[in-house]
């Protein structure tokens, strides 16, 4: 769609091109979003893409990535293939859930290769499954804020409510960070729709540590995305429980599933998610 009320898309190269930033101004990366309906209260574009940032940093304690990382990328770099790069000696199988978050999504492949990571968690949607699996991971974003701080939020804190996050005027989603004990555990990925090829109504993620902590991670079925931590393998009951105990305002309400469907199947998933991290 055009935009026919923009009149300067300003390409960052240095932080400080992030000045233009306001109120007025969108971030542009991938666009696939912004470009897709009007966006009347713009009349300027920061393009992000031109700080060159690395869409992957493998770091001694984990493993960062850009906000600007395609969709695409962000696929590819599961397990066997991480970062596009010959098999590590000791691959991540937490990154398994790179592309299966990927593929919950309703989007072509065409689109993966422009939407970004950033853009999806910023977006901040019920049905962001690359937000919910980095939640999964226990990501942690890395904000550049408008007055030149550096603010690390955990992901999980990161979103209010559909389309609403922590980020304030001017504030720019860096990167980010995933933990290696994260990137070591071994997950669970369980996905329901109404159609085929529908818009998930509910998405289930989970995650084992070496430890045997368990995290289950909700998203799609509910406002924002939900973790359930566990100090062991939940029990079935153990697991109900929890679910069941979720706020009813929390299940989310549109077209694709109805707020009970969704707690019910949500519970379902959850259980099967639970079972297999048990056995693993």
């Amino acid at each position: 769609m055009d935009l026919d009320t923009i009149r300067e898309v300003v390409i960052a190269r240095e932080r400080a091109d992030l000045a233009a930033l306001g109120a007025s101004a969108a971030v542009l990366a991938g666009g696939t979003f912004l470009f897709s309906e009007p966006q009347d209260q713009l009349v300027r574009l920061v393009d992000i893409t031109g700080l060159g940032w690395p869409s992957f940093e493998i770091r001694d304690d984990g493993l960062e990535i850009a906000a600007t990382c395609t969709l695409a990328e962000f696929a590819g770099a599961g397990p066997g293939r991480e970062l596009g790069t010959p098999v590590l000696h000791d691959p991540w199988p937490g990154t398994a859930l790179f592309a299966r978050s990927c593929r919950a999504l309703l989007a072509s492949h065409k689109i993966w290769r422009s939407a970004t990571v950033g853009g999806n968690v910023c977006l901040a949607l019920p049905a962001g499954a690359v937000l919910g699996a980095l939640v999964a991971l226990d990501g942690t974003a890395q904000v550049w804020a408008a007055d030149g701080a550096d603010r690390k939020i955990p992901l999980r804190e990161f979103v209010l409510g559909p389309g609403r996050t922590v980020l304030r005027p001017g504030d720019v989603l860096r990167s980010i960070q995933l933990p290696r004990s994260s990137l070591l555990a071994r997950t669970s990925f369980r996905k329901i729709a109404l159609a085929p090829l529908g818009r998930s109504g509910s998405v289930v993620m989970g995650r084992r540590e070496r430890d045997g902590r368990i995290a289950v991670t909700i998203t799609a079925a509910t406002t924002r995305p939900v973790v359930l931590d566990f100090a062991a393998p939940p029990a079935d009951d153990a697991i109900c429980d929890a679910v069941d105990g979720l706020p009813a305002a929390l299940w989310f309400d549109d077209p694709h599933g109805s707020p009970e469907w969704r707690a019910h199947v949500t519970g379902l998933l959850a259980r099967e998610v639970a079972a297999e991290l048990r056995e693993s």
